[in-house]
């Protein structure tokens, strides 16, 4: 048996958006219950992705529609854009396991601009404390410029604390401003203010990954 092109072990789940196969067959599954809401929310600097907060700061939730929502992982406090958010604990495990690998993609302003060798050295990997990290993608975005400082377009696979920070850290180029545009299949709208959410109208195509 199959599990989403990978051989199943005991333990292992599906769901119904995975592709099931035994013998080389697909074995077709019943739809069961209602499916699973996702929110899109443009996280505005200045807010915690946290239900409480002791020293009562804002919080995401705070803004959104009765319900028990999940955060599709994190942002920190001074980072904004996209976070995802659900009614399914069984979507959300799915968007942020390290098995699943799914692709988030970031705007960063760093000081200065990056020579090609820096390039692909966060392209290539470094060893961060908590083991070696990479861009899967980095390129600059556009001709925007603030000053000294640039913007960066990457992309990766992971959801590491502070990881697209500690990357550009590590070689000498600070962070001064973090925003996602993309997780997955899922991209922050345009017309979409900070503070504000959406309702995906097809998240089926999250339980696809």
């Amino acid at each position: 048996m199959r599990v989403a092109g990978q051989v199943a072990r005991l333990g292992d789940r599906a769901t119904i958006a995975d592709h099931i196969t035994v013998d080389g067959k697909a074995v077709p599954l019943a739809s069961a219950g209602p499916r699973a809401r996702v929110l899109l929310y443009h996280k505005p600097v200045g807010e915690l992705v946290t239900r409480y907060d002791p020293e009562g700061r804002p919080t995401v939730f705070s803004r959104l529609p009765p319900g028990r929502w999940i955060a599709v992982g994190r942002l920190d406090f001074n980072t904004s854009g996209l976070l995802l958010l659900t009614d399914s604990g069984e979507l959300a495990n799915r968007l942020m396991h390290p098995r699943y690998a799914v692709e988030r993609e970031y705007l960063a302003r760093v000081r200065g601009a990056l020579d090609p060798q820096t390039l692909e050295k966060l392209r290539a990997g470094i060893d961060l404390e908590d083991g070696p990290a990479a861009f899967e993608r980095i390129e600059a975005w556009g001709d925007k410029k603030d000053g000294r400082n640039r913007w960066y377009r990457v992309t990766l696979r992971e959801g590491r604390k502070r990881e697209v920070r500690r990357l550009f850290e590590a070689v000498g180029a600070p962070v001064s401003r973090l925003v996602r545009v993309r997780y997955g299949p899922a991209s922050l709208p345009r017309d979409l203010a900070p503070g504000s959410w959406r309702e995906m109208e097809n998240p089926v195509i999250l339980q696809k990954l």
